[in-house]
């Protein structure tokens, strides 16, 4: 039976690490500020906004929430973050996605400045992601590579499946692997054979979005499974992208849901806000 990775733990770790930087940051004169902004009544991203707002003051971080009715157009939204980007006390912006059909996402997030980019969703970050020079890493593939660090995992010569190839999770995590010197396959959609390319993985990193769509019997002996994946089946129940029962009896190690990646991807957004935060303070020095 595998090893069951908590995810909660290991982000109640990160999150005491980063509480004592905002400690001492605070010795410096220095409040780590993020600014979340939410346009419409999404009730999903209510609860997001929400999680990351009593995170943010759990570790001392400065939380600025804009709260914007669904009917806020694309200039006032781009007027927003200009104002922002000129604060001095926000470190770190987020716009809650998805947004309103009025207003153009990307033109949206290339507004952000790349230095409070926290979410590591800008062109320019994307670049030095690519580049193996990160400014900041998108959140929830920087939870998943701690929580693979954590549990002491390592990558250098492993075979690492991912499946899934969004911008968000897939390609990013792939880049982030590659640069830890594994071997990395990226499965999608249109991949043949799909099973077989997974059961040749030491790592399987699950980021399709589809239920319990990686099955037990496609995880090798020992394998390390990172279901990134959280779906809801009926009124309640939450499950991943793989099935869990049948993999964890194949898998080495492996993350619930929920309970494994969920709770990293806010940590990992806290942790970026406080090194927006020292950076500012070593370029003064």
């Amino acid at each position: 039976m595998a090893m069951i990775i908590d995810g909660k733990a290991i982000a109640a770790k990160i999150r005491g690490e980063i509480a004592e930087e905002v400690k001492k940051l605070a010795t410096q004169g220095v409040k780590p500020g993020l600014a979340v902004v939410l346009v419409g009544e999404d009730p999903a991203s209510k609860v997001y906004v929400s999680m990351k707002e009593k995170a943010c003051h759990d570790v001392g971080i400065f939380s600025d929430e804009h709260k914007l009715p669904v009917e806020t157009t694309e200039e006032e939204l781009l007027a927003l973050i200009g104002r922002l980007n000129n604060d001095p006390r926000i470190n770190g912006i987020l716009v809650q996605l998805p947004l309103p059909k009025q207003i153009n996402t990307e033109k949206v997030l290339e507004a952000i400045s790349p230095n409070k980019d926290v979410d590591g969703f800008h062109p320019y970050n994307v670049g030095r992601l690519v580049v193996g020079k990160p400014l900041f890493q998108p959140c929830t593939p920087y939870g998943v590579m701690v929580m693979l660090r954590e549990t002491g995992v390592e990558l250098a010569g492993k075979e690492v499946v991912v499946v899934g190839r969004s911008n968000i999770v897939g390609k990013p995590v792939a880049l982030m692997c590659l640069q830890q010197n594994a071997t990395v396959t990226i499965c999608h959609s249109k991949t043949k054979d799909l099973a077989e390319k997974v059961r040749q993985a030491d790592v399987v990193i699950a980021a399709v979005g589809l239920p319990e769509m990686v099955k037990g019997d496609w995880i090798k002996e020992g394998a390390v499974v990172i279901d990134v994946g959280v779906n809801r089946v009926g009124e309640k129940k939450l499950v991943g992208d793989v099935d869990f029962d049948a993999a964890s009896k194949r898998a080495s190690a492996i993350t619930p849901v929920p309970g494994g990646v969920g709770p990293m991807t806010i940590t990992m957004l806290l942790y970026n806000t406080v090194e927006s935060a020292k950076r500012i303070i070593s370029e003064k020095c």
